[in-house]
């Protein structure tokens, strides 16, 4: 398959924080133990509680200390070096506030950066745009010429204002979304590292 310029959401997508929810699942004293480690379980379960603003609070742990924990996804690094090895230019594009809503205001852009320069997939040949607003994000997916777009978020590809040349990769591992023409389903980076293969 012939790819010019590829476009990668960044948490949930590239990081796996499954680490982080596993920690976060075991020292809260109101949710069950045996919650499965994922953003939406915890996200749900809080609210089912009704504790919306704990979980606004958890986001920002999450995303700014908790990154600390949290590792690549499989088969991500190896798909990096492949794309680099065919000149295939990657952009990481995220949509990721400034700072956490509630709470101590951690630079949560410098966190995400702090994170990817210490992972061996990461070269300067990689553009990273953090926006503060999704409008803002669609536009830079636009502005970066991607031919494809890869994010865990159905909603986000369902956009409209989602550019309509850029095709659309919906990641996910999971297997939560049924099967739709509206995008490809990618349920892991070996699956993608196969499909640059061939």
């Amino acid at each position: 398959m012939s790819w010019k310029h590829i476009g990668i959401d960044f948490d949930n997508t590239i990081v796996c924080y499954e680490s982080v929810f596993e920690k976060i699942i075991q020292e809260h004293p109101l949710v069950p133990k045996t919650l499965a480690p994922n953003k939406t379980a915890l996200r749900d379960a809080l609210r089912a509680l009704g504790q919306e603003k704990e979980w606004t609070q958890l986001q920002g742990c999450i995303y700014g200390e908790g990154m600390a924990l949290a590792k690549p996804f499989p088969w991500l690094k190896d798909f990096f070096h492949a794309c680099l090895a065919k000149n295939i230019p990657i952009s990481i594009i995220s949509h990721r506030t400034k700072h956490p809503y509630v709470g101590p205001q951690v630079d949560l852009h410098a966190a995400a950066l702090n994170w990817l320069s210490k992972q061996s997939f990461f070269t300067p040949q990689i553009h990273t745009y953090f926006e503060l607003t999704l409008k803002e994000k669609l536009t830079r997916i636009a502005l970066a010429h991607c031919d494809l777009f890869i994010d865990d978020l159905p909603e986000l590809l369902r956009e409209k204002t989602f550019p309509p040349d850029v095709q659309k990769v919906l990641f996910d591992p999971e297997h939560r979304e049924p099967n739709t023409p509206e995008w490809i389903s990618l349920t892991s980076w070996k699956q993608a590292l196969s499909t640059l293969a061939s």
